[in-house]
């Protein structure tokens, strides 16, 4: 009798995003050095490009990819900096995390601010347009709590 195959496979979560760049070795090479992304599997292509790779942050995981037009597989830069993805990132230290990014290169869309629901978070652009939200948990709230907190919210 053979082991059950696991589904997802070990070191895969249920869930993975993926972005898609011009210049995905570029969008690699940025990821890391500006939010601290570890790559942990790169699968070259033609001309220096990166079809698929793998980047991890402590247990979480994102694919980055070559775009590709024949698989309508695009960047935000060649939709006028439209954002098409979401990615929301849990760090330790939010602010810090944030200086770093500064410092790398990344365009801070939204300075770190503690929201309602518990959460302190700031919103960076890559070079390409893609959108990053990066937060760090500093309070527990009851489903409660966290409506009478938005319906106080200025931003509501």
């Amino acid at each position: 009798m053979t082991d059950a195959i696991k589904n997802p496979p070990d070191g895969m979560p249920r869930i993975t995003a993926g972005v898609y760049y011009e210049d995905s070795a570029a969008g690699l090479e940025f990821l890391e050095k500006a939010f601290g992304f570890k790559t942990r599997l790169k699968i070259p292509g033609p001309n220096g490009q990166i079809m698929h790779s793998e980047l991890a942050y402590e247990d979480g995981l994102i694919f980055v990819g070559q775009a590709c037009p024949a698989e309508k597989k695009t960047s935000p830069q060649t939709l006028d900096g439209a954002m098409t993805s979401g990615l929301y990132i849990y760090v330790d230290d939010v602010n810090a995390h944030c200086e770093h990014a500064r410092a790398a290169g990344a365009t801070i869309v939204k300075e770190p601010e503690d929201q309602f629901y518990g959460d302190r978070n700031y919103t960076a652009q890559d070079p390409e347009g893609h959108h990053w939200i990066f937060s760090q948990h500093l309070r527990d709230m009851t489903d409660e709590e966290c409506m009478a907190a938005m319906e106080q919210s200025p931003n509501n």
